[in-house]
């Protein structure tokens, strides 16, 4: 049964020749398209070219709609050689039919310097909504499903056109993740977790950006999640706090860090009363007789928790509900710090200027030395009044520093987690409240060997990311719900 179209990027017959032997050696292939970008001789092949633009825009997945002549259509999205495991399209093809899927995609094993390692994927819900969310390289759609998705897209995708692709799909059909190896690729991003982790807001890609939050935008639209930019007011003058701002710190065994903290916390220039709440959750190194060198200081707050089982957010939550906790909660992570003597002020000002529930700063990015290393000065700007509160159920993060009305954030209440807390917050604060933006530098977010994203395994990495994804979808399944 010949029910399969296969769709190849090639750049040169030498490079592509081992993926397209290893596709024909299979009774299910149809057809092999190469999709090219330049002239090239390839007639040693026997492969109908496709001229593309690129990869992964619309025009491209357009074009290969026009020639899904068979039930399935496999898109391969890497230049380097396929290998295929045994009777894998068998069991692809076999499990698309069950399902009823409209794609399918499978763990596979990666090529690394010669070595191979597992590549484990997790299930795609509702809110896995963001655009790096990893199908590897793999893909076979159901070309019905497929075909609908590309005659409902209304207008250009430059640089989303996949990513518009797998959402638009997704209305019409499951995506079916195979927990089984089907296949090996060979991976040239070598670099660790920590040094990936801050792709999707480097400037030089800002264009990519626009493009994947309008597809995401356009989704949203479609399944009832879009909210548009009407925001509940606040009532400052309701609240009355002995402080204006507390700095909350939750920390857990960082002396070579939260010396600095502390002491950009304490230089603070303001004409308002502040503090600084440090929550330490029972360090062993040291950290705790650090902190207490600090007692003289009446602004800082010491607070040893006499619970065991709490987590970052736990400790915020502990924090915010501390007596004196001023108005409003800034955030400050214990191996990082304030820019400058300047940051609380321009933070406490954002609130009352855009009449907002929570502010979001500017960051640059340094390491241990306090030296700037790239991307740089990392702003936000998806974080807009017009589309901000859509957009952040695509992008991975909030931004930094972040502050919060501590009247509303005692009420919301952060899950105890010791990751993706923060951004569980923010769009719950979202989903009502404008949200505010400091586009000056306040914030120094220090990389180094120390820090928990640094150097995730795997399975680490797939753990936060199926949090995140199931956060995404709480949130999005409650804003269908407000409808």
């Amino acid at each position: 049964m010949k029910d399969l179209n296969c769709f190849i990027p090639a750049i040169s017959a030498e490079q592509v020749t081992a993926t397209v032997q290893e596709l024909k050696a299979s009774s299910r292939v149809r057809q092999i398209y190469l999709l090219v970008s330049q002239e090239g001789d390839y007639a040693s092949l026997d492969c109908p070219l496709i001229t593309i633009n690129s990869l992964t825009s619309s025009q491209t997945v357009a074009q290969i709609a026009q020639h899904c002549d068979s039930e399935f259509a496999l898109i391969y999205t890497k230049h380097t050689t396929l290998n295929l495991g045994y009777f894998a399209l068998e069991r692809f093809l076999g499990l698309a039919q069950d399902s009823g899927a409209g794609m399918v995609y499978a763990d596979h094993y990666q090529l690394i310097d010669g070595n191979r390692r597992a590549m484990p994927l997790i299930a795609c819900q509702e809110g896995s909504l963001r655009d790096d969310f990893n199908f590897g390289s793999l893909l076979i759609y159901r070309s019905s499903a497929l075909k609908a998705a590309v005659a409902q897209t209304q207008g250009d995708y430059p640089f989303a056109g996949l990513y518009n692709l797998r959402l638009a799909v997704s209305r019409i059909a499951p995506l079916v993740h195979i927990n089984e190896y089907l296949y090996t690729e060979v991976e040239t991003d070598t670099r660790t977790s920590g040094q990936k982790l801050f792709d999707y807001v480097d400037p030089k890609n800002r264009a990519v950006q626009i493009d994947m939050e309008k597809a995401c935008t356009e989704h949203l639209k479609a399944v009832g999640g879009y909210l548009e930019p009407v925001f509940t007011p606040i009532r400052f003058q309701d609240a009355e706090f002995e402080y204006e701002a507390s700095v909350i710190i939750p920390v857990f065994n960082r002396i070579r860090t939260i010396e600095d903290a502390i002491k950009s916390v304490l230089i603070q220039q303001t004409d308002f009363p502040f503090n600084l709440i440090i929550v330490d959750n029972h360090s062993t190194d040291g950290t705790t007789e650090l902190i207490a060198k600090y007692k003289t200081d009446p602004r800082l707050i010491h607070v040893i928790p006499d619970r065991h089982d709490l987590g970052i957010g736990g400790c915020w939550n502990m924090g915010v509900h501390h007596p004196q906790c001023g108005k409003f909660a800034i955030q400050l992570d214990s191996d990082d710090v304030y820019a400058d003597e300047t940051t609380l002020t321009k933070m406490v000002n954002a609130f009352y200027e855009e009449n907002c529930a929570m502010v979001v700063g500017t960051y640059r990015m340094t390491n241990f030395e306090m030296e700037t290393i790239p991307p740089g000065i990392i702003d936000h700007r998806e974080w807009t009044p017009e589309n901000g509160r859509n957009n952040a159920l695509r992008i991975n993060g909030l931004g930094a520093p972040r502050a919060f009305y501590t009247p509303m954030l005692r009420d919301i209440k952060l899950p105890n987690t010791s990751y993706g807390e923060d951004y569980a917050l923010g769009l719950r604060f979202s989903r009502y409240y404008q949200i505010g933006r400091v586009y000056d530098v306040v914030y120094c977010c220090r990389r180094w060997e120390g820090n928990s994203d640094s150097a995730l395994d795997i399975v680490k990495q797939n753990a936060h990311n199926l949090y995140k994804d199931r956060i995404r979808t709480w949130e999005l399944q409650a804003r269908k719900q407000m409808k």
